[in-house]
């Protein structure tokens, strides 16, 4: 009778060996590390206008990291406002992943529309990135089928980042201030102005600007805020701004607004 006693035991001490693994963890994507854009503009809306189709919302929905999200709050911590008379809206016209054949494939899209306070002048640029890879086996684990989702974020956000900067810089020169606004603030999560009252939130990013390139009309002072440190988070690649975007003089003004 022992012997009965015993095996079931036996059997859970073996099932207890082959526990399952632990799901895998994904950081969230973060870019504040990188330098503001500060535009000449008093009030900034960012509004996202993408809407996915079924079958793109179903992998969207297995994204650790869906991309509109991972774009908002990028555009959210990177364009801000110099309080200079003006209006601009940031809309979000693609932020998708969809599955053609045996890759997957992922396209972003940001449109910036600025006008002067008198409605005079306006300013308007594009960036648009796209990215794919292979999709995982049918029937893979969801553990890969996340990380495949989330690297292909991953790609866009980078590419969209390095993108963004540089047809801002080429094709809205006029509008770009190069100086500190002391008054600048972080676009709210629901567009507009964070804290609407002007002023900069208690712990937001400060509105620090794209270094001026040389023979720029107007330098940085001496007490402006540095440009922030180095990336710390290891969900995101080293950017390298002093060798990207970052290190492009702008485009030859047109029409200062």
């Amino acid at each position: 009778m022992k012997f009965w006693y015993f095996a079931p035991l036996a059997g859970l001490a073996l099932s207890g060996c082959g526990g399952s693994t632990p799901p895998q963890t994904f950081p969230q994507l973060d870019y504040s590390y990188l330098p503001p854009i500060v535009l000449k503009v008093s009030t900034l809306n960012v509004v996202n206008s993408y809407v996915p189709t079924p079958g793109q919302a179903t992998l969207i929905g297995q994204d650790p990291e869906p991309p509109a999200n991972a774009l908002l709050a990028m555009l959210n911590h990177r364009i801000v406002p110099s309080g200079t008379p003006g209006t601009g809206t940031v809309t979000i016209e693609t932020a998708s992943i969809d599955q053609v054949g045996s890759n997957l494939t992922g396209t972003m899209t940001v449109d910036i529309n600025l006008t002067s306070a008198d409605g005079h002048s306006t300013g308007y640029t594009e960036a648009s990135v796209s990215a794919s890879q292979t999709a995982p086996d049918p029937g893979a684990d969801e553990s890969v089928v996340q990380a495949a989702l989330y690297g292909l974020t991953k790609q866009l956000m980078d590419n969209m980042n390095v993108q963004l900067q540089y047809q801002i810089q080429h094709n809205l020169g006029p509008w770009l201030s190069w100086t500190t606004a002391p008054g600048a603030s972080p676009l709210a999560p629901g567009g507009g102005i964070g804290g609407g009252g002007g002023g900069a939130l208690g712990g937001g990013i400060q509105a620090t600007p794209l270094a001026a390139p040389p023979g720029a009309s107007t330098p940085i002072p001496t007490g402006a805020s540095p440009t922030p440190a180095g990336n710390t988070n290891p969900a995101v690649p080293n950017y390298l701004p002093g060798a990207g975007p970052a290190a492009l003089a702008p485009a030859a003004p047109a029409n200062t607004p």
